[in-house]
């Protein structure tokens, strides 16, 4: 892996010195051994001191600041400007700090396909290369445009505004919006994980106070709802869809096995290899009533994933709806609890951006978001209660974070 990350370095490296002695040559044709201090100090003057260095240090450099920082740099002259755009720097930008980001929504979701395009093909060295095989690649994909549009902290600022459509649908939304937004929540990461999340849920007072008094009763596997409320404003239910009782999932939790859901009965398997599944009756006049759903999805990277079960399971209930394309789908990327790098263990958390992919949610026409949540602490979950109650249609105050 080091090797492969050092290897990327240096084709970085090369494009951007390629580049720079292409469009940014010395127009005397001086070399800098035959050049005066009095030539050199001008040079400096009128270019900047930055721009003298070689291109090696100011790659280090760029790798140190934000993206921000960056696109503030390409605004100080026509040369950085150009340096800052390299596709294939915002290629290695999105390699290293995607698996860190904490969320990714249906807008700002980036094409991770173009993250499997070769640097170089197997049969070639970097110095068998053509400038033109280069300068093709770069163009191919706008690895920039990628990276601000989906990282969290700049991905308010590129976004475009919202089509007239999507303002009036909003403000449709707003009107006749429900008193008590309801939700499905159901996944795996309910049941598997150390940490109960709807225990600590219904324990955390002070982040999420209770608005009513939950019931204990169970029907048919399905838990009670718990109305919530948020910011000590907004009041919304969740309804709780476990795949069996409590006794069962305990057991199943302890030995490490899987167990049979009573949320859906299996119908076969299609063309693709997917299962095919009906939900229970119950379970799909819940589907129908409920103004969006919660996926707990279990992040813990320790474990075997049967990605297309949760796949099918995630459709099945989203075509159950009312409105199958317009019901957001919150999907919670959990673990019990945060990473310590003094404890060592096995336990790491799948990136959310990869795990939007497993679960093929750009595929889906739903708006969708996916959150990282520790449930131990509940870290992350107010913020994806927050963007499911606005595309519900909810009006949250400014002053909600």
């Amino acid at each position: 892996m080091a090797e492969k990350h050092q290897q990327f370095e240096s084709v970085i490296i090369r494009s951007l010195r390629l580049f720079r002695d292409r469009y940014f040559s010395n127009k005397d044709g001086k070399e800098d051994f035959m050049k005066t201090a009095a030539e050199q100090d001008n040079e400096e003057k009128e270019s900047g001191f930055l721009e003298s260095l070689p291109v090696g240090v100011q790659f280090q450099i760029m790798t140190f600041l934000s993206p921000s920082d960056i696109c503030r740099l390409g605004a100080t002259s026509q040369y950085w400007r150009a340096m800052v755009r390299d596709s294939l720097l915002w290629r290695y930008f999105l390699l290293r700090d995607m698996p860190g980001w904490s969320s990714i929504d249906h807008v700002s979701m980036p094409n991770l396909d173009m993250l499997d395009a070769p640097l170089i093909s197997e049969d070639e060295s970097l110095d068998d290369r053509e400038e033109g095989d280069e300068k093709e690649r770069e163009i191919k994909f706008d690895y920039m445009s990628e990276y601000l549009k989906g990282c969290p902290s700049c991905r308010q600022k590129w976004l475009p505004s919202r089509p007239t459509y999507a303002v009036m649908t909003s403000f449709l939304q707003y009107i006749v919006r429900p008193s008590e937004p309801r939700y499905a929540m159901f996944g795996p990461g309910m049941e598997q994980l150390d940490v109960s999340l709807v225990t600590r849920l219904v324990h955390a007072h002070d982040m999420l106070p209770l608005a009513t008094t939950p019931s204990r009763q169970q029907i048919n596997a399905i838990g009670s709802g718990i109305s919530f409320m948020f910011k000590n404003q907004n009041k919304f239910n969740i309804l709780t869809l476990y795949s069996t009782n409590r006794a069962e999932r305990e057991r199943a939790r302890v030995e490490q096995q899987s167990i049979r859901s009573k949320l859906f009965t299996v119908e076969g398997t299609n063309d693709s290899g997917y299962p095919v599944y009906s939900p229970t009756p119950h379970v799909q006049l819940v589907s129908q009533v409920v103004d969006g759903f919660i996926y707990v999805a279990n992040a813990e990277s320790d474990r075997a994933v049967d990605w297309k079960a949760e796949i099918s399971q995630i459709r099945v209930l989203l075509n159950c709806a009312a409105d199958p394309t317009s019901r957001p789908l919150l999907v919670l990327s959990c673990v019990s609890r945060e990473q310590s790098e003094t404890i060592n263990t096995t336990k790491h958390r799948t990136p959310c951006v990869y795990v939007a992919k497993r679960l093929n949610l750009p595929q889906l026409s739903n708006p969708w978001m996916v959150q990282d949540t520790v449930v131990e602490s509940l870290s992350g979950f107010l913020d994806g209660i927050s963007w499911l109650l606005r595309s519900s249609g909810v009006k949250l105050h400014d002053s909600s974070p």
